[in-house]
């Protein structure tokens, strides 16, 4: 019952609450700059512009991260690459700080915890009227002043005090920065000077296209001198490597196929004769967990639904091939339940069942819940009771009442209760969360319901199947001690070499094979043309060949070729076109040398560079506004898409559509929001030492 559920965040938030107000009491007694802990440990994960991030303080960070996001799905690279961001941001932006004098003293601290955004807002906010008690928050302070749980302060400093101060101080930071925009008199006159301009133009158009790109070769050198030229464009802040593979397929194999049938056949008719499901099926072991309730078929995720529907009570239907599976279906009971039903309920919480945390005693939560059973039958207010007793933060402050929800969304036997049991009725269920008191309000959409038990057997790969992909892999890697075997080997296995490229130190997922930290480190302990030994990933084993070290700096050709080859063979092309098409110097001659027309290209705007049925071409656009060449026709000129001859036939400013001061604030925001990316420039330009890799 996925809303039920979250009464486990109230014992969390309580235990948190306590936490933070012992933490706090510690913190204002001696006032905060920027927050942070101290750690003996001396190993470094890595260095900005000379400050340390200690190995202790990053680990305990990741291991909060991974509390709080671990279990959404979150993987453990995508945390550690988080918390490291956000560690590299701190210090730099913490040193920026320490240069303009930032402070959060401690009376802004005290604000900030007891004012109306405070990070402790739920923990002290009266449920019924939504007022935070920041009184009640300031005695609980002096209670918990002598606390000296360093733990638990390490963990709410990370969790609330620190996140708090860092983000003040980002605020500072950023409103220092925004208020330092300026728009000069003269640059707002040019920009809308430039908002204005317009021009007409003709010209002759041959698109790059029209040569063919075998006629155009480009070579490494070619590559090399125009990364020199663009160098700020091809410049690279750290190593990568690339590798190439082959793969081994250690999949599940037809004999593996058919023994998993074979067995799911082997218990047919024993299935079919069993009275309980739920025990056959615990006995003879499913790879599908048997759900004793029941769904109706628009609830089912099958695709062979419709085949599964029809299927009588006690009747088979199968085997058939479910994904991985081989599958016999039983229909155990057909009912006729809604759709959705809404109910009103009272928790007694005795337990977190996914963190095994008891609340209370079961003997005592049995006892309160047939006290409040006894009390609603004498006529109490269930309203009023649920304010008081319930457990259940989702339903609490709405009189215990959930709007109509779908079938098997809560626990089985909530949901049983609510789809099994007619309108008006109350009674007391218990489940793994305690004891509800449960009243049936009203019900939607009656249907047939089924419940099906699946006796489930996975085709997986045998011991037999794994050993030889593992042998094949191994005779693979043993052979192969250079890249000329490598490539020889898999041509003459036919096997297909897979490349994957742009490998980073500190990666922990390869293009192509993903999730493998062990093979990135591999990677950065070998040499080109070192060959891997197997490495298995998902059901296939893996030989890698280091083929590339590309070093941190200017580009090689081979890493700059997919970028740059394109701008290079247009720059060739443009040669051709120039030398070979465009004669005279007219546009009448270039037209008749080229054999395209003159077109006509009438009010095109400075600021959207821009030619209809050409596309982006700031370079001609630019030229047309060139009044040296009003009249006359232009040399050849090399664009975005192909080569242009312009002449200017008229240049000029539209009627302006906005006044000075709405340009001034449109260009006073975009200053001010380019603001923002001064982190990325301030990390860009600190000196970063990354020792992940020795830890990670």
């Amino acid at each position: 019952m996925s809303v039920i559920q979250r009464i486990r965040d109230r014992g969390a938030w309580i235990v948190f609450g306590i936490i933070a107000l012992a933490l706090i009491a510690f913190i204002l007694q001696d006032g905060v700059k920027r927050g942070g802990n101290a750690f003996s440990n001396t190993s470094v994960i890595g260095k900005v512009n000379g400050e340390k991030i200690e190995r202790g303080a990053f680990e305990d960070k990741l291991a909060l991260q991974e509390k709080m996001y671990g279990a959404q799905g979150a993987p453990r690279d995508q945390l550690i690459s988080s918390v490291w961001n956000q560690e590299v941001e701190q210090v730099v932006l913490g040193q920026e700080y320490e240069k303009l004098g930032l402070q959060v003293s401690p009376k802004e601290l005290s604000d900030l915890l007891f004012g109306n955004n405070s990070p402790l807002r739920q923990e002290f906010t009266d449920q019924k009227t939504g007022e935070f008690r920041a009184n009640d928050a300031r005695q609980a302070f002096a209670q918990l002043k002598k606390s000296k749980n360093t733990e638990q302060i390490k963990m709410i400093n990370n969790v609330y005090i620190n996140p708090s101060i860092q983000q003040t101080l980002r605020n500072k930071y950023q409103n220092l920065l925004m208020q330092a925009a300026y728009i000069p008199k003269w640059l707002l006159e040019k920009q809308q000077a430039d908002n204005n301009a317009i021009a007409s133009f003709s010209y002759v158009y041959v698109p790059y296209i029209s040569v063919s790109d075998s006629l155009v070769k480009v070579s490494d050198d070619d590559i090399t001198s125009y990364v020199k030229k663009h160098s700020t464009e091809f410049t690279k802040p750290e190593e990568s490597r690339n590798i190439s593979y082959i793969s081994v397929s250690a999949a599940p194999s037809a004999t593996d196929s058919t023994n998993a049938l074979n067995l799911v056949l082997g218990l047919k008719n024993e299935f079919a004769a069993a009275t309980e499901a739920q025990a056959f099926l615990s006995k003879a072991g499913t790879d599908i967990p048997y759900y004793n309730s029941y769904f109706s078929k628009s609830r089912m995720q099958q695709a062979n639904k419709d085949s599964l529907t029809k299927i009588p009570v006690g009747g088979l239907l199968g085997p058939y091939l479910d994904g991985q599976n081989y599958v016999i279906a039983k229909m155990v009971g057909v009912k006729q339940w809604p759709d959705s039903v809404k109910v009103r309920h009272i928790l007694i919480a005795t337990a977190d069942p996914r963190s095994g945390q008891v609340i209370r005693e079961d003997s005592v939560g049995k006892k309160l819940i047939d006290s409040i059973e006894t009390a609603i039958k004498a006529g109490a207010d269930f309203a009023a009771l649920t304010t008081k007793y319930s457990d259940d933060p989702g339903s609490k402050d709405k009189g215990g009442v959930y709007e109509f929800f779908p079938q098997g969304q809560m626990v089985i036997p909530f949901n049983d209760f609510a789809f099994d049991k007619s309108v008006g009725t109350k009674g007391v269920v218990k489940t793994d969360f305690g004891y509800h008191y449960i009243e049936v309000l009203a019900q939607k959409n009656v249907n047939p319901v089924y419940k099906i038990a699946y006796l489930a057997k996975a085709i997986t790969a045998s011991n037999e199947t794994v050993s030889a992909a593992s042998t094949t892999a191994a005779q693979f890697a043993s052979s192969s001690k250079n890249a000329k075997d490598f490539n020889a080997n898999a041509l003459k296995e036919n096997r297909q070499v897979m490349p994957a490229n742009d490998i980073k130190q500190n990666d922990f997922t390869i293009p192509g094979l993903g999730v493998n930290r062990q093979l990135v480190r591999w990677i950065y302990e070998h040499g080109t043309g070192d060959v891997s030994e197997p490495t298995e990933i998902g059901d296939r084993y893996i030989v890698a060949i280091v083929s590339a070290v590309n070093k941190a700096g200017l580009m090689s050709a081979a890493e700059a070729r997919p970028t740059a080859e394109t701008f290079i063979r247009n720059e060739k092309k443009a040669k051709i076109i120039t030398d070979t098409k465009f004669k005279g110097n007219t546009l009448e001659s270039y037209s008749a040398s080229t054999g395209a027309p003159v077109l006509k290209a009438d009010s095109l705007a400075f600021s959207a560079p821009f030619i209809t049925g050409v596309g982006s071409e700031p370079k001609i656009i630019g030229a047309a506004f060139n009044k040296s060449l009003m009249g006359k026709a232009s040399e050849p000129i090399a664009g975005s898409t192909g080569v242009f001859g312009i002449k200017a036939e008229s240049v000029g400013a539209k009627a302006s559509v906005t006044d000075a001061a709405a340009v001034k604030q449109t260009m006073l925001q975009s200053t001010k929001m380019s603001s923002y990316r001064g982190l990325e420039a301030l990390k860009k330009s600190a000196t970063i030492k990354d020792n992940r890799a020795k830890f990670y």
